[in-house]
Parts: structure tokens; sequence; C-alpha cells
């Protein structure tokens, strides 16, 4: 694992409302063998879910998002496809679905950038429009 500077712009229209827009800067953890990459932060109180760990597996295919600690949940992003998930927060759990318009993943063993662009949806209604961008480079401080 090497540290990293992680940047991630995301935007989030939920049903009938206007767009949210988030940017959120953090250091992090990096892995990459060349078939599969991996990286790793903790969410912030900015984010909402302060206290979670937040895991990113990028396969050539896929990618599968794992939240750990104050929100739970395991989400997997496959172009074209639709998934579906458990979010449980301290509030409560849902059954949700995933359904992924595109992905990009340009990430090698220094870093890159993903976009992922798709809607989440609760008994197949899609409740919101989702993408973001998510640049990781080596943290040159460390």
């Amino acid at each position: 694992m090497r540290d990293v500077i992680i940047s991630i712009k995301g935007a989030q229209r939920p049903y009938l409302a206007e767009e949210d827009r988030v940017e959120f800067i953090t250091g992090g953890e990096y892995w990459s063998d060349g078939t599969e990459t991996m990286f790793t932060y903790m969410e912030s109180e900015m984010t909402g879910m302060e206290g979670t760990r937040t895991t990113f597996r990028i396969s050539p295919h896929s990618v599968v998002l794992t939240r750990e600690g104050s929100t739970n949940a395991q989400m997997i992003f496959e172009q074209g496809k639709k998934h579906l998930f458990l979010y449980e927060t301290p509030y409560g759990a849902t059954s949700m679905g995933v359904d992924t318009r595109r992905l990009m993943t340009g990430l090698d063993a220094s870093g890159g950038e993903m976009e992922i662009d798709y809607t989440i949806d609760v008994d197949s209604v899609v409740v919101s429009e989702n993408s973001f961008i998510i640049r990781v480079r080596e943290n040159t401080a460390s």
C-alpha cells in the first residue's frame, strides 16, 4: 500500500430536486498489481459518513465500492448492469439497486482517474442520478 491523495468530485440529483455537488480531497492508501487495483480512505463529516472507511476494488470490467463503519454498503458497478445492495445507516437499512450507465477506469500502478455515472433505485423506482470522478495521485509529502 502506498500513501496517495484522492480527489473526488461528485454530483447527485435526487428525483424532482436540484443537483447537489460535492468536492472532497483526502489522503488514502493505494495498491495495484496490474490485474486489480484498490484504494481506501476515511469519509469525513462533510460527506455525512464520518467514521466510515470507503474502499474501491477495480478489476477489468467492474468496480466494487465497500463502506464499513457508521454506514455499511457494498455496491457493484458494472456498465450496463444493475446490482442490488443493502444500505445500512444508524437510522436503519434498505435494499437498493445500482444501475451503472457509464464506467471508465484509467488507473495504473501510479494512480490515475476513474469516472462512474449511475442511478440508484428503491423498489425499481429511480431515486437519484449520480456521478463521480475520482483522481488518485502519489502523496509526495509522505
